[in-house]
């Protein structure tokens, strides 16, 4: 059975830092599994953070197809993107990749959501894990991507205003009626004793407190120098910090 494990947050807490952790966690722990990595983020990098190069997205898929001219004579719309988006996942050894990319041109973003939504719904039951990377914002929640998600990590920084934040997305998550197994909170970036001053805030939110990613110098490190955070050794404070609370969330 799949393990839909969704991240969301807003933009500056470590999301695809977690993201990308989260998959190097799956990769290492979980060797017998089939992963796949979603980056919903239309400003997407999750893909840079894997160390991955993408040349195809959702987005550029479909402007490519507004030109009639691009769907074979006998194909229609629908069958031809779902061949194109097949051609654009990133596959790896360990794990796979699609990225839903920008748009480039004016207009509504509920068809390409819809058209992922569909697509992952089909695809994610080729997998025992997918992992997913979430728009930074708020209101992207509302689009449901996923009729359900299993974990859904909240995000936030070490400050009230970030915890508050996070307290939206539970708000918005019970609104639309997501379904969600279990949620929580993990505060990133942050320093020593910072959770502890924010036990108020936390306890207003309703959300539990997962646990915390330290402000690592390597991932910042790594970060500048485009290097991928797959690479990060095992005693890197985030790899450490992030493998205790997917550990005890039993991912």
């Amino acid at each position: 059975m799949t393990k839909r494990i969704a991240i969301a947050g807003k933009g500056g807490t470590g999301k695809t830092t977690l993201a990308a952790l989260l998959t190097r966690y799956l990769v290492e722990e979980k060797k017998d599994s089939s992963i796949l990595a979603v980056d919903a983020d239309a400003n997407a990098n999750l893909n840079e953070a894997l160390g991955l190069e993408v040349t195809q997205t959702i987005g550029t898929i479909l402007e490519d197809t507004k030109d009639p001219k691009a769907v074979p004579t006998g194909m229609t719309k629908d069958i031809f993107i779902e061949y194109r988006l097949a051609q654009a996942m990133v596959e790896e050894d360990a794990y796979d990749l699609v990225v839903m990319g920008n748009p480039q041109g004016p207009g509504c973003y509920c068809y390409p959501n819809d058209l992922l939504k569909n697509y992952l719904e089909k695809l994610s039951k080729n997998y025992d894990y997918v992992v997913i990377d979430n728009e930074a914002g708020l209101e992207h929640l509302s689009r449901r991507l996923l009729p359900s998600v299993d974990l859904l990590l909240v995000t936030s920084d070490s400050t009230a205003r970030g915890v508050r934040s996070a307290a939206r997305v539970k708000e918005i998550v019970n609104n639309v009626q997501i379904a969600v197994s279990k949620m929580g909170l993990i505060i990133g970036r942050s320093q020593e004793g910072v959770a502890d001053q924010l036990q108020d805030e936390i306890k207003k939110s309703g959300l539990e407190l997962f646990g915390e990613v330290p402000n690592d110098p390597l991932v910042a490190e790594y970060d500048l120098k485009g290097q991928p955070l797959l690479k990060l050794p095992d005693d890197s404070e985030a790899v450490k910090a992030t493998k205790k609370i997917f550990d005890s969330l039993s991912v």
